[in-house]
């Protein structure tokens, strides 16, 4: 592990020198790669799916697994978007001539080494290379070993495309061992290891906070939250609550706690049970009066993030409850208000302490490709450095250049 960052430290030197063009080259060879050797990254991809089933894995976690025709196009178009985004390293953010003569500019370059823990999506490993190798960053990757088999394929050609063009293979290294000891060896490379990023559960992320000796970038988990209130068009809430929850489960967007305004509970629960028959709504004893096809829940259901067909709900008497319950459960991702009160609207992005706030739409757009940042590296729910769908911004500093005429102090 320690040669890994060691590797990784001197790839990254050289990554603050490359060109825009050679950097979009590399870019550019690897979607020819991924066309090319799609059969071999579907053969790679059917073992680790072929294991996750025998493993019992639940089909959400396998859907993030898997990697078909239509998941190449997708990582082809995001390495497309990466190749269109304009360099940010060498950009003068600031500059200033000081009275002694002194020429000072505040600078744009990568962070150097990052590190990236993610679970079951092998899209990542290709997404997290082009975003980290655009603005120069070398990259160690740790999969799980629900995708290993797929990430093995996709980093030998992520290498075959730096080799060809020139550039030190090195600026990407996928951790083979799927241990949790190697894991664990990982989070303490702060030797050689600028930043960690985790991507995954929220059992993960805990364990990289509290293990790691690097500085982390917190993303993922998501206990997203929409409050209906007492002014929502209901048919829009049903829409947007049907989509943000049964789009897709599987994905930190997607809505997990519903808060409904007490003024029109009686008339909209019923309505939500009939439009979404299929998700089991765990309510608060407010709601169960309403409603007997809710299910009674426990306090800590209102803090979980299901990544399936259930949801909680909780009946509150105003919007300023309403915030209250969203910032106690929530976990600063993304929340969403149904209201055609603009003084509701505005309390409610002002007040609730997330990522991103919503106003009558659905979670679900929490995303870096919508959000027009190309490919994302995540989606951080700290406020330090980053907060949000991470892009290329997110993956660089600055540094101060100081040019003298031998003035000394």
């Amino acid at each position: 592990m320690n040669q890994i960052g060691k590797n990784a430290k001197r790839a990254s030197i050289t990554g603050n020198t490359l060109k825009e063009e050679k950097k979009n080259q590399v870019l550019k060879t690897l979607q020819s790669c991924l066309i090319k050797d799609k059969k071999l990254i579907f053969e790679a991809n059917a073992k680790d799916i072929e294991h996750a089933r025998n493993n019992n894995l639940s089909k959400p976690l396998i859907d993030r697994l898997i990697l078909d025709d239509a998941g190449i196009d997708n990582i082809v178009a995001g390495l497309e978007d990466v190749i269109n985004l304009d360099d940010l390293i060498g950009q003068v953010l600031e500059s200033k001539t000081l009275d002694n003569g002194l020429d000072i500019e505040q600078v744009t370059v990568p962070l150097g080494v990052i590190g990236i823990i993610y679970e079951s999506r092998p899209n990542v490993t290709v997404d997290a290379f082009a975003l980290c190798f655009k603005v120069g960053n070398a990259v160690i990757l740790k999969g799980g070993k629900e995708a290993i088999e797929t990430n093995i394929v996709l980093e030998k050609l992520i290498r075959k495309s730096l080799k060809d063009n020139d550039v030190d293979e090195n600026m990407i290294q996928l951790i083979k061992d799927t241990s949790r000891a190697s894991t664990l060896e990982l989070m303490k490379l702060n030797q050689y290891v600028d930043v960690l990023i985790p991507r995954g559960s929220a059992g993960l992320i805990q364990t990289v906070l509290r293990e790691s000796t690097i500085p982390v970038i917190e993303t993922g988990s998501g206990n997203c939250h929409i409050f209906v209130d007492k002014s929502a068009n209901l048919d829009m809430a049903l829409n947007i609550i049907e989509n943000a929850k049964l789009q897709r489960l599987g994905v930190c967007n997607t809505v997990e706690s519903l808060v409904v305004h007490k003024d029109i509970a009686d008339t909209f629960i019923p309505l939500l049970m009939n439009h979404i028959p299929s998700v089991s709504v765990l309510g608060d004893a407010e709601s169960l009066k309403v409603d007997p096809r809710l299910i009674e829940a426990t306090p800590l259901d209102f803090y979980k993030e299901y990544l399936d067909t259930k949801m909680s709900l909780k009946i509150v008497d105003s919007v300023e409850d309403a915030i209250l319950h969203i910032n106690e459960h929530n976990t600063k991702h993304s929340d969403a208000i149904i209201t055609e009160d603009e003084r509701s609207a505005e309390l409610f992005t002002h007040s609730v302490d997330s990522a991103a706030v919503y106003v009558n739409a659905s979670t679900r757009f929490t995303d870096g490709y919508v959000f027009g940042l190309g490919a994302e590296i995540g989606i951080s729910t700290q406020k330090l450095h980053a907060r949000g769908p991470m892009g290329l911004k997110a993956l660089t500093t600055y540094k101060y250049i100081i040019k003298g005429k031998g003035q000394i102090r």
